[in-house]
């Protein structure tokens, strides 16, 4: 084995359970998150010798992009229903946990992944331009509009950021 393939698998025997984490907030589901993630990986392989050094943003940006392109791709396989399943009464932090995978799923694509690497993996503005391709103010102007979708959303009824 060589140092770089050794260097790749040290790097995703860290980090796959942080990437998987941000996927499936990105995705909103877990099989999708597994999925994504798998991509984003196979997409750093051949750019690994490059991006050695520090091959976190690199990773965040394969997973931000193709999160969108996925929705892009999919969403008219949605399905709407005029009936709604039963729901099932569950603790406040899992009641809170459920409204913040809604909320995040109601955001547009790109205001998703600007909330998620904004707040949840706490990069800079910068950092998120970067990783979206994406200017600074479109991050500001992606996140402000998310949050204020957020604010009278489904978090707002359960008592969310203000």
């Amino acid at each position: 084995m060589s140092a770089t393939e050794r260097a790749f698998e040290e790097y995703v025997g860290a980090r796959r359970a942080a990437l998987v984490r941000t996927a499936y907030l990105l995705t909103g589901n877990a099989e999708d998150a597994e999925d994504l993630v798998q991509t984003a990986l196979i997409k750093a392989v051949p750019k690994w010798g490059r991006i050695a050094d520090d091959p976190e943003p690199y990773v965040r940006r394969i997973l931000a992009r193709e999160s969108i392109s996925r929705w892009r791709r999919r969403r008219w396989r949605e399905v709407h229903t005029d009936v709604l399943p039963e729901t099932v009464h569950l603790d406040a932090d899992v009641v809170g946990r459920a409204a913040l995978r809604e909320a995040l799923r109601a955001l547009a694509p790109r205001q998703r992944a600007v909330v998620v690497l904004r707040y949840y993996e706490d990069m800079t503005e910068q950092q998120t331009a970067e990783a979206l391709g994406i200017s600074v103010g479109t991050v500001k102007s992606q996140c402000r509009d998310a949050l204020a979708r957020l604010r009278t959303g489904t978090l707002a009824e359960v008592g969310g950021p203000h």
